[in-house]
């Protein structure tokens, strides 16, 4: 009867779709997983005993020339190699074409038991003028260049020296697209935002973005860059703070090169920050089962994210 009303619709407690209009897909949000008695599998804990120079690990100076900032070497395993035979006729459906690439890895610092929320905002700006250097060099030749950073054991990094992969390729990748609308706000200063995506996928996903219209990272002003750093020593200072972990991440730049010679002004500069973990330090999302199969599911809703996120920074303040 019209006496029974209709229970309300909360997004913490009723699982829901939410749209993703970078990729024109839909996110399954869960959130009332996060009362299921499993908590989750407990991964142990990396232990913090990193020595500083370690000559075992490739990217220390004593291994490479001596450096005092960021340093560049080829990649001695790479995914894709700069030479590749063509591998000639195409017949539909099954199709393949020649791919031209280089794989680096480029270090953000000499020492190994540093990382970049450790790292002072100077050296920071270093890494970022590093990648706006880069895209201009490599985008004179690629159609697309690949910055990304894995960082921790759980996101498969197994050398522990604070670095990223830099990555041009003659071919559009699948991934790069629009920045639309439709946030969380996380973190902010003068030129940058911190946010969590609307139809985020993993627990604590951050999207960076500037405020102003922006292409491509060597676009920005010396001032910009500055600020960049500055914000992005706030985020993953926060991640570690949140499990009180030095906190597992992969993270890419939507960076292009040639690609940009046609009119892209409608793009923005963006990067994304894809962590691992669930519920603590030991706890990470599995995506396995109905998200490899079927659709993206997540236990978390992204207002529920930044309430985390809120929480843990008004009791650092308090401290």
């Amino acid at each position: 009867t019209d006496s029974i009303s209709k229970p309300m619709f909360k997004p913490k407690d009723h699982q829901h779709l939410r749209y993703n209009p970078l990729r024109d897909s839909w996110v399954l949000v869960s959130a009332h997983q996060m009362k299921r008695l499993w908590k989750g599998q407990v991964e142990k804990q990396p232990e913090d005993n990193i020595p500083r120079h370690d000559p075992k690990t490739p990217s220390v100076p004593a291994v490479n020339p001596e450096y005092d900032s960021t340093f560049m070497f080829d990649n001695d395993f790479p995914a894709l190699q700069p030479d590749t035979p063509d591998p000639g006729m195409i017949f539909c459906p099954v199709q393949s074409h020649k791919t031209q690439s280089l794989y680096s890895v480029m270090c953000f610092h000499p020492w190994s038991d540093i990382t970049l929320p450790l790292m002072q905002p100077a050296e920071i700006s270093k890494v970022i003028d590093r990648w706006a250097d880069l895209i201009v060099e490599l985008g004179a030749e690629y159609t697309w260049v690949q910055i990304f950073e894995n960082k921790g054991a759980m996101m498969g990094c197994s050398n522990p020296h604070p670095h990223c992969q830099v990555c041009p390729s003659n071919f559009l990748p699948n991934e790069p697209a629009l920045m639309q609308t439709q946030e969380r706000v996380v973190v902010e200063n003068e030129h940058w935002l911190v946010v969590v995506p609307y139809w985020e996928t993993w627990p604590f996903q951050m999207l960076l973005l500037p405020r102003r219209h922006v292409l491509c990272l060597p676009d920005l002003t010396a001032q910009e860059r500055d600020s960049l750093a500055s914000i992005m020593k706030r985020l993953l200072t926060e991640y570690d703070k949140l499990f009180e972990v030095s906190f597992p991440y992969s993270m890419r730049w939507a960076a292009t090169g040639s690609y940009l010679k046609e009119d892209m002004s409608h793009l923005q500069l963006h990067a994304h920050y894809y962590p691992p973990l669930l519920r603590s330090a030991t706890i990470h999302k599995f995506m396995v089962g109905y998200e490899m199969l079927a659709n993206e599911q997540r236990d978390l809703t992204p207002e529920q994210v930044c309430c985390w996120f809120f929480k843990t920074i008004c009791k650092y303040i308090q401290l």
